[in-house]
């Protein structure tokens, strides 16, 4: 049998390795201040050098990866400081698309974030924490969606994803009470109460805060 790697799959090598390279980052696996080295890394993939440094530039532009002149390109760090700007940054844009999705749902919305949400209390209960990092960015990024605002998602998305990094952090003692502030949010925007689902929204994000906040002590 052929070996499972990432240059034996048949969509663009670029886009694969970058979010394979993103996951390993997310994940943990890659830890900040990591150098990158590309030979290794094509290695660890399968795949050539090439698709490895395009998707350590699109990785750079994303915030994951810094990039410095002579030492070449690490996993970059989060500081105290630019987390604090995310949660900012969260609480304005998410507490948005809460009220916007609760003005706009569907049956068909109320479903997409009632089947996420089914999922993710599986992976709770069954402690899958990289399943739960992920359903966790994925419920946000249907809310987002449920918006009907496509300017809205369309900067909402690459937020997650520095989200989801910082997430990762306290997930194991995050996890369960973000369901539980997940559940409220839903059943706001599923009644269309759009003042309550923007203040569970800003709520739940400044609940992730003190987590975090509380981790780095």
């Amino acid at each position: 049998m052929a070996e499972n790697t990432v240059g034996s799959t048949h969509r663009p090598l670029r886009d694969v390795v970058t979010t394979e390279l993103r996951r390993l980052i997310l994940a943990g696996e890659l830890n900040p201040g990591e150098r990158l080295v590309e030979d290794r890394l094509a290695g660890r993939l399968g795949v050539s050098r090439n698709p490895v440094r395009e998707a350590i530039r699109v990785l750079a532009t994303e915030g994951f990866v810094e990039v410095t002149p002579r030492r070449g390109a690490a996993v970059a760090r989060l500081s105290a400081e630019e987390a604090g700007e995310l949660f900012d940054l969260r609480a304005a844009l998410e507490g948005l698309a809460a009220r916007l999705a609760a003005r706009k749902v569907t049956p068909a919305s109320r479903a997409r974030l009632r089947a996420v949400l089914d999922t993710a209390r599986a992976a709770v209960e069954d402690g899958r924490m990289d399943d739960v990092a992920d359903l966790n960015t994925a419920f946000h990024a249907a809310v987002a969606e449920a918006s009907g605002n496509a300017y809205l998602t369309l900067v909402i998305e690459p937020m997650l994803r520095r989200a989801q990094w910082v997430f990762r952090q306290t997930a194991h003692y995050r996890a369960s009470h973000s369901w539980t502030e997940h559940v409220g949010l839903y059943e706001a925007i599923a009644a269309g109460d759009e003042d309550g689902a923007q203040a569970h929204a800003t709520a739940h994000v400044e609940a992730a805060r003190r987590s975090y906040e509380q981790d780095q002590d």
